[in-house]
């Protein structure tokens, strides 16, 4: 199962293989059921996750209720509440399952252990870190700057791997639009072509 991992943290460093060992070894396999919950708002999240396979939602609901996605994961994604995980606050996120999953945890006592241990491992979560500020910068602007059909489009654009294994409603609650609103684009875009 840690195959997968391994080819992952090759592409961004260079490691011997007997610390990748070491490190891979510190993770555990965890099986999670379609719309089960890896973490509850109010739980202290105290793992970092890599997606083996399956598709999982990251989301807050507001004092309305209403979901409000920050980002999916499927397979080679890293998961976790990064607040709540280094700070040992309660969460504010759900991380809950979309599709029947299957994710690699390691403990924050493992990453501590891991990145006095092995600097190559603290340069492959600086490198995620790096990836996950340019991604979340890029998305506030697009919110900020885009129309909900840009926003849209952009996303079926960049992430064509997710947008078809997502309802209108998970779409919807990403870009902070309706359901009916993404139904409306899908069969604008579908008379088009």
């Amino acid at each position: 199962m840690t195959k997968a991992l391994k080819t992952h943290i090759k592409g961004y460093v260079d490691i011997p293989d007997e610390k990748l060992e070491q490190y891979c070894n510190a993770f555990h396999l965890q099986k999670i059921k379609k719309k089960d919950f890896l973490l509850r708002e109010g739980d202290v999240c105290g793992f970092e996750g890599f997606v083996v396979n399956g598709c999982f939602k990251v989301s807050h609901t507001d004092h309305n209720g209403a979901e409000q996605i920050l980002y999916f994961g499927i397979e080679n994604w890293w998961l976790s509440d990064i607040d709540s995980f280094i700070t040992g606050i309660p969460s504010k996120l759900n991380i809950q399952a979309i599709e029947d999953s299957e994710i690699l945890l390691i403990s924050k006592q493992d990453k501590e252990r891991f990145y006095l241990e092995i600097p190559e491992i603290e340069r492959l979560m600086r490198l995620k870190f790096q990836r996950s500020i340019i991604a979340l910068q890029r998305r506030i602007i697009d919110n900020l700057s885009k129309s909900s059909d840009e926003r849209y489009l952009d996303f079926l654009k960049e992430y064509p791997e997710i947008a078809h294994r997502l309802t209108n409603i998970q779409i919807g609650a990403y870009l902070g639009v309706t359901p009916e609103f993404i139904s409306r684009i899908r069969r604008k875009i579908v008379s088009k072509t």
